[in-house]
């Protein structure tokens, strides 16, 4: 018979698969495992892959966790990742693969019986297991100077030790950014605006993609209130030749973003995150990305009114006031974006640099939508009078309130 015919058992086989799993592990066969069928609680979960990596000279399993609208990446100890895969088998997941490089194995619960089923092997070769293996980036490290002078790489184009985390950052924005700039017509992408650019790491890298890699021809300031750094940033574009690239001294809610197409603002702290989406909006920017940093004005409104609603249980502690802020600041935030026509999205973004502030807001100019409609003002004013909150900072900015 053959192997992709064979039937190895009909009665509950998990012992079984997590036997051949823990052996292709063990005699480096192991080339990745798929969870799929999942039937748990969490309805945002669709499936799991499993690697194996070399991370700092210690084998670990990599799940990568897919939901509706995020990936999740954990690594375990090969140990502590097979009970977590034992656990899952027949219980939250109806399906399971195990790819090696002498068979592929799958595993199914059935009905009534769970089954094996041995098959011949997708994969012939072991994988890489090396976790920090050279990975293309869109932004090279050799032959940048502007990296050399931001202290991301030395004089020869490698990327320093101190500088790892930095660089794997820039990129990873710059991936995220990508897709959202490449869709804009020429027409649609003149002028880009960093507000709160600090240091230039992303303006220059924004530039640098833009019209290296993409070949546009396109104009990005950086605003920035520290008079240095914006000195520092203007002759690190003039060594480098970005002859449309400058930076500008002041502040987020002084800044005249006028003609901005695309309008940036990572981790503008607390109320900046607001007046930056405001000019954006104001310019009628086809395209806004804010990564938000701080959400006290948000807190104090929904802990001066934490008594007396349905949320008590949750208010008493510090903690998930400040994860309740955060999550009612941004959504309303997303909210008022839409009611001025911009097609809105919410996502967690993970970088490589393992950011503790990782979600994004951005929103795209939809030139068809309706525009200023009543119905998610009624939202927004709903929410309001759900969580305690006298005003959202962003309604002041964009003249919601009266």
């Amino acid at each position: 018979m053959q192997p992709d015919a064979q039937l190895i058992d009909t009665e509950p086989t998990r012992d079984k698969f997590v036997t051949a799993l823990v052996a292709a592990l063990a005699d480096l066969d192991f080339v990745a495992l798929a969870l799929r069928d999942y039937r748990g609680a969490d309805a945002t979960l669709k499936s799991v892959d499993v690697r194996l990596l070399m991370i700092k000279q210690e084998r670990k399993l990599s799940f990568t966790t897919h939901h509706k609208t995020r990936d999740i990446v954990k690594n375990y100890d090969v140990a502590e990742g097979i009970g977590i895969v034992n656990r899952a088998l027949g219980g939250d997941f109806r399906k399971a693969t195990l790819f090696t490089t002498g068979f592929d194995l799958a595993f199914d619960v059935g009905n009534p019986k769970a089954r094996l089923k041995r098959s011949e092997p997708t994969h012939r070769d072991a994988p890489s297991r090396d976790h920090d293996r050279q990975k293309t980036r869109l932004i090279a490290a050799s032959g940048k100077p502007y990296l050399t002078a931001l202290k991301i790489t030395d004089a020869r184009g490698n990327v320093l030790s101190a500088a790892q985390d930095k660089y794997r950052q820039i990129n990873r924005y710059v991936e995220v950014l990508s897709g959202l700039l490449k869709s804009l017509p020429p027409e649609r992408l003149r002028k880009v605006v960093d507000m709160g650019a600090g240091k230039g790491y992303l303006t220059f890298a924004l530039y640098d993609y833009l019209t290296n890699v993409l070949g546009r021809e396109v104009a990005v300031e950086g605003v920035e209130l520290r008079p240095d750094l914006v000195t520092a940033g203007n002759v690190i574009a003039a060594e480098s030749g970005f002859d449309h690239l400058s930076f500008t001294e002041g502040s987020i809610e002084s800044f005249d973003a006028s003609g901005a197409d695309v309008l940036v603002a990572l981790h503008a702290c607390d109320t900046a995150t607001d007046d930056a989406i405001g000019k954006g909006i104001a310019a009628d920017a086809e395209l806004i990305v804010v990564a938000p940093c701080c959400h006290k004005q948000i807190r104090r409104e929904i802990e001066a009114h934490r008594t007396g609603n349905d949320l008590d249980f949750l208010m008493q502690h510090g903690i998930f006031i400040e994860r309740q802020a955060e999550m009612v600041t941004d959504a309303m935030r997303a909210l008022i974006l839409e009611y001025f026509g911009y097609t809105t999205k919410v996502f967690e973004f993970i970088s490589d640099a393992h950011t503790p502030k990782n979600v994004l807001i951005v929103g795209k100019r939809n030139r068809g939508a309706q525009g200023r409609d009543p119905a998610i003002l009624h939202k927004i004013t709903a929410a309001k009078s759900y969580f305690g909150i006298g005003r959202h900072h962003l309604e002041a900015v964009v003249g919601l309130l009266a």
